[in-house]
Protein backbone atom coordinates (compact mmCIF):
# COMPACT_ATOMS: atom_id res chain seq x y z
CA UNK A 1 0.00 0.00 0.00
CA UNK A 2 1.67 3.07 -0.86
CA UNK A 3 1.81 6.18 1.49
CA UNK A 4 0.09 8.44 -0.59
CA UNK A 5 -3.27 6.48 -0.23
CA UNK A 6 -3.23 6.78 3.35
CA UNK A 7 -2.08 10.22 3.76
CA UNK A 8 -4.57 12.40 6.10
CA UNK A 9 -6.09 11.65 9.27
CA UNK A 10 -6.79 8.01 10.05
CA UNK A 11 -8.22 6.33 12.93
CA UNK A 12 -8.19 2.70 13.32
CA UNK A 13 -9.64 0.47 15.92
CA UNK A 14 -8.06 -2.64 16.41
CA UNK A 15 -9.21 -5.60 18.56
CA UNK A 16 -6.59 -8.04 19.41
CA UNK A 17 -6.00 -11.62 21.32
CA UNK A 18 -4.56 -10.76 25.09
CA UNK A 19 -0.89 -12.65 23.78
CA UNK A 20 -0.31 -10.18 21.00
CA UNK A 21 -0.17 -6.94 23.76
CA UNK A 22 3.49 -6.53 23.05
CA UNK A 23 4.36 -7.00 19.09
CA UNK A 24 1.08 -5.38 18.55
CA UNK A 25 1.69 -2.45 20.67
CA UNK A 26 4.67 -1.89 19.15
CA UNK A 27 3.84 -2.09 15.63
CA UNK A 28 1.30 0.13 16.31
CA UNK A 29 3.36 3.21 17.29
CA UNK A 30 5.65 2.09 14.51
CA UNK A 31 3.21 2.72 11.79
CA UNK A 32 1.80 5.65 13.49
CA UNK A 33 5.46 6.93 13.09
CA UNK A 34 5.35 5.98 9.81
CA UNK A 35 2.19 7.68 8.44
CA UNK A 36 1.59 10.67 10.38
CA UNK A 37 -1.82 11.43 11.19
CA UNK A 38 -2.56 7.71 11.80
CA UNK A 39 -3.70 6.93 15.39
CA UNK A 40 -4.14 3.18 16.14
CA UNK A 41 -6.37 2.76 18.89
CA UNK A 42 -5.81 -0.89 20.46
CA UNK A 43 -8.48 -2.90 22.53
CA UNK A 44 -6.70 -6.49 24.02
CA UNK A 45 -8.62 -9.27 25.99
CA UNK A 46 -9.84 -13.02 25.36
CA UNK A 47 -10.77 -13.09 21.47
CA UNK A 48 -13.70 -14.89 21.91
CA UNK A 49 -14.95 -12.49 24.41
CA UNK A 50 -14.05 -9.76 21.74
CA UNK A 51 -15.43 -11.06 18.62
CA UNK A 52 -19.16 -11.27 21.09
CA UNK A 53 -18.47 -7.20 21.49
CA UNK A 54 -17.64 -6.69 18.29
CA UNK A 55 -20.44 -8.58 17.31
CA UNK A 56 -22.78 -6.26 19.75
CA UNK A 57 -22.33 -3.17 17.68
CA UNK A 58 -18.66 -2.50 19.26
CA UNK A 59 -16.87 -0.33 16.39
CA UNK A 60 -13.60 -2.23 15.47
CA UNK A 61 -11.48 -1.99 12.27
CA UNK A 62 -9.07 -4.85 12.28
CA UNK A 63 -9.66 -8.05 14.75
CA UNK A 64 -6.59 -10.17 14.93
CA UNK A 65 -7.63 -13.23 17.16
CA UNK A 66 -6.08 -16.29 18.92
CA UNK A 67 -7.75 -18.61 15.91
CA UNK A 68 -9.53 -18.83 12.85
CA UNK A 69 -12.90 -19.39 13.72
CA UNK A 70 -13.97 -16.21 15.81
CA UNK A 71 -12.92 -14.18 13.05
CA UNK A 72 -14.41 -16.37 10.36
CA UNK A 73 -17.78 -16.35 12.00
CA UNK A 74 -17.74 -12.04 11.74
CA UNK A 75 -17.38 -12.72 7.87
CA UNK A 76 -20.08 -14.71 7.44
CA UNK A 77 -22.13 -11.38 8.17
CA UNK A 78 -20.30 -9.71 4.99
CA UNK A 79 -19.65 -6.65 7.65
CA UNK A 80 -15.76 -8.06 7.32
CA UNK A 81 -13.14 -9.28 4.77
CA UNK A 82 -12.16 -12.86 4.55
CA UNK A 83 -9.59 -14.52 7.40
CA UNK A 84 -5.89 -14.51 6.71
CA UNK A 85 -3.25 -16.06 8.86
CA UNK A 86 -0.68 -14.38 10.13
CA UNK A 87 0.65 -16.08 12.83
CA UNK A 88 1.42 -19.33 14.86
CA UNK A 89 1.67 -20.23 18.41
CA UNK A 90 2.52 -23.24 20.32
CA UNK A 91 1.45 -24.64 24.12
CA UNK A 92 3.71 -24.54 26.72
CA UNK A 93 3.00 -25.58 30.75
CA UNK A 94 4.20 -22.79 33.57
CA UNK A 95 4.92 -24.43 36.74
CA UNK A 96 5.28 -23.49 40.48
CA UNK A 97 8.69 -23.12 41.80
CA UNK A 98 10.16 -26.29 42.86
CA UNK A 99 7.73 -28.41 41.51
CA UNK A 100 9.72 -31.39 39.66
CA UNK A 101 8.26 -31.68 36.27
CA UNK A 102 9.87 -31.96 33.02
CA UNK A 103 8.69 -32.53 29.26
CA UNK A 104 8.68 -36.27 29.69
CA UNK A 105 6.88 -36.00 32.88
CA UNK A 106 3.88 -33.23 32.27
CA UNK A 107 1.36 -35.38 31.67
CA UNK A 108 1.61 -37.55 34.20
CA UNK A 109 2.35 -34.34 36.75
CA UNK A 110 -0.91 -32.65 35.23
CA UNK A 111 -3.01 -35.75 35.90
CA UNK A 112 -1.48 -36.44 39.73
CA UNK A 113 -4.79 -35.57 41.67
CA UNK A 114 -2.52 -33.48 43.97
CA UNK A 115 -1.98 -31.17 41.28
CA UNK A 116 -3.93 -27.50 40.72
CA UNK A 117 -4.10 -27.37 36.52
CA UNK A 118 -4.79 -23.80 35.28
CA UNK A 119 -6.25 -23.32 31.92
CA UNK A 120 -8.04 -20.08 30.21
CA UNK A 121 -12.19 -20.25 29.59
CA UNK A 122 -12.91 -22.78 26.59
CA UNK A 123 -14.92 -20.66 24.13
CA UNK A 124 -14.55 -17.42 25.48
CA UNK A 125 -10.39 -18.07 24.83
CA UNK A 126 -8.64 -20.01 22.52
CA UNK A 127 -6.48 -20.44 24.56
CA UNK A 128 -8.48 -22.95 26.76
CA UNK A 129 -9.88 -24.26 23.61
CA UNK A 130 -6.06 -25.29 22.94
CA UNK A 131 -5.79 -27.09 26.37
CA UNK A 132 -8.69 -29.24 26.19
CA UNK A 133 -7.53 -30.27 22.64
CA UNK A 134 -4.47 -31.19 24.21
CA UNK A 135 -6.40 -33.50 26.50
CA UNK A 136 -7.81 -35.11 24.03
CA UNK A 137 -4.56 -35.95 22.14
CA UNK A 138 -3.26 -36.84 25.52
CA UNK A 139 -5.71 -39.76 25.19
CA UNK A 140 -5.62 -40.08 21.62
CA UNK A 141 -2.12 -40.50 21.14
CA UNK A 142 -1.66 -43.51 23.93
CA UNK A 143 0.50 -40.92 25.85
CA UNK A 144 -2.22 -41.21 29.06
CA UNK A 145 -4.44 -44.04 29.63
CA UNK A 146 -7.84 -44.06 28.64
CA UNK A 147 -9.93 -41.55 30.00
CA UNK A 148 -6.70 -39.49 30.75
CA UNK A 149 -8.73 -36.82 28.55
CA UNK A 150 -11.90 -37.15 30.96
CA UNK A 151 -10.10 -36.43 33.82
CA UNK A 152 -7.79 -33.60 33.15
CA UNK A 153 -11.08 -31.45 31.29
CA UNK A 154 -12.60 -32.75 34.96
CA UNK A 155 -9.67 -30.80 37.11
CA UNK A 156 -8.62 -28.39 34.77
CA UNK A 157 -9.51 -24.67 36.63
CA UNK A 158 -10.41 -22.31 33.86
CA UNK A 159 -9.15 -19.01 36.07
CA UNK A 160 -9.12 -17.00 33.39
CA UNK A 161 -10.28 -15.81 29.95
CA UNK A 162 -14.24 -16.23 30.54
CA UNK A 163 -17.19 -13.46 30.84
CA UNK A 164 -16.73 -13.47 35.25
CA UNK A 165 -13.33 -14.01 35.29
CA UNK A 166 -11.05 -11.11 38.06
CA UNK A 167 -9.23 -9.18 35.93
CA UNK A 168 -5.62 -9.07 36.86
CA UNK A 169 -3.84 -6.43 38.32
CA UNK A 170 -2.92 -3.56 35.51
CA UNK A 171 0.40 -4.02 33.66
CA UNK A 172 0.85 -8.06 35.55
CA UNK A 173 0.95 -10.76 33.28
CA UNK A 174 -2.05 -13.00 34.78
CA UNK A 175 -0.38 -16.57 33.93
CA UNK A 176 2.48 -15.69 36.10
CA UNK A 177 0.11 -14.00 38.89
CA UNK A 178 -1.78 -16.91 39.00
CA UNK A 179 1.05 -19.22 39.48
CA UNK A 180 2.61 -17.22 41.65
CA UNK A 181 0.17 -17.05 43.83
CA UNK A 182 -0.25 -20.18 43.93
CA UNK A 183 -3.85 -20.94 42.57
CA UNK A 184 -2.44 -22.95 39.94
CA UNK A 185 0.74 -25.52 40.01
CA UNK A 186 0.62 -26.07 36.22
CA UNK A 187 -1.10 -23.49 33.80
CA UNK A 188 -0.81 -24.10 30.62
CA UNK A 189 -0.39 -21.44 28.30
CA UNK A 190 0.90 -20.17 25.25
CA UNK A 191 4.64 -20.54 25.05
CA UNK A 192 4.86 -16.36 24.06
CA UNK A 193 3.08 -15.80 26.88
CA UNK A 194 5.13 -18.17 29.43
CA UNK A 195 8.31 -15.80 28.55
CA UNK A 196 6.54 -12.90 29.59
CA UNK A 197 5.64 -14.54 32.88
CA UNK A 198 8.79 -16.02 33.37
CA UNK A 199 10.01 -12.25 33.29
CA UNK A 200 7.73 -10.72 35.60
CA UNK A 201 7.98 -14.18 38.15
CA UNK A 202 11.38 -15.71 37.74
CA UNK A 203 11.02 -18.87 39.91
CA UNK A 204 8.75 -19.78 37.69
CA UNK A 205 9.27 -22.74 35.22
CA UNK A 206 8.73 -22.88 31.59
CA UNK A 207 7.88 -26.62 30.58
CA UNK A 208 7.34 -27.45 26.80
CA UNK A 209 5.19 -29.67 25.55
CA UNK A 210 5.62 -32.74 24.04
CA UNK A 211 5.06 -32.16 20.30
CA UNK A 212 2.91 -35.48 20.09
CA UNK A 213 0.26 -33.63 22.34
CA UNK A 214 1.28 -29.84 21.37
CA UNK A 215 -1.18 -27.55 19.76
CA UNK A 216 -0.44 -25.39 16.91
CA UNK A 217 -2.38 -22.31 17.74
CA UNK A 218 -3.19 -20.67 14.25
CA UNK A 219 -3.97 -16.64 14.69
CA UNK A 220 -6.18 -15.06 12.13
CA UNK A 221 -6.90 -11.24 11.22
CA UNK A 222 -9.67 -9.81 9.47
CA UNK A 223 -10.33 -6.04 8.31
CA UNK A 224 -13.98 -5.08 8.39
CA UNK A 225 -15.58 -4.44 5.27
CA UNK A 226 -15.80 -0.50 4.29
CA UNK A 227 -12.70 0.29 7.09
CA UNK A 228 -10.60 2.93 5.71
CA UNK A 229 -7.43 2.36 3.58
CA UNK A 230 -5.01 2.87 6.81
CA UNK A 231 -6.69 -0.22 8.17
CA UNK A 232 -5.42 -2.45 5.53
CA UNK A 233 -2.28 -1.15 5.12
CA UNK A 234 -1.70 -1.84 9.02
CA UNK A 235 -2.94 -5.49 8.49
CA UNK A 236 -0.32 -5.97 5.67
CA UNK A 237 1.76 -5.01 7.86
CA UNK A 238 1.19 -7.58 10.35
CA UNK A 239 1.18 -10.01 7.97
CA UNK A 240 4.22 -9.96 5.64
CA UNK A 241 5.64 -6.08 7.06
CA UNK A 242 7.29 -4.86 9.43
CA UNK A 243 5.24 -6.30 11.98
CA UNK A 244 6.13 -9.69 11.13
CA UNK A 245 9.75 -8.95 12.73
CA UNK A 246 7.76 -8.53 16.25
CA UNK A 247 5.97 -11.28 16.35
CA UNK A 248 8.70 -13.12 16.03
CA UNK A 249 10.96 -11.73 18.40
CA UNK A 250 8.23 -12.04 20.70
CA UNK A 251 8.06 -15.98 20.10
CA UNK A 252 5.46 -16.14 18.00
CA UNK A 253 6.22 -18.43 14.62
CA UNK A 254 5.14 -17.44 11.04
CA UNK A 255 1.79 -18.28 9.54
Amino acid sequence: MRNAEIDGTAEIAVFAAGSLRGPLTQAARDFEQVHPGTRITLTFGASGLLRDRIAGGEKADIFASANMAHPQSLAETGDWGPTRTFARNALCALARPGLAVTPETLVATMLDPRIKLGTSTPKADPSGDYAFELFEKVERTGTAPAGSARMLAGKALQLTGGPNSPAPPAGRNVYGMLVASGQADVFLTYCTNAVVAIGEEPGLQRIDVPDPVNVSAEYGLAVRTGAQAAAAAFADDLIHGAGQALLRAAGFLGP
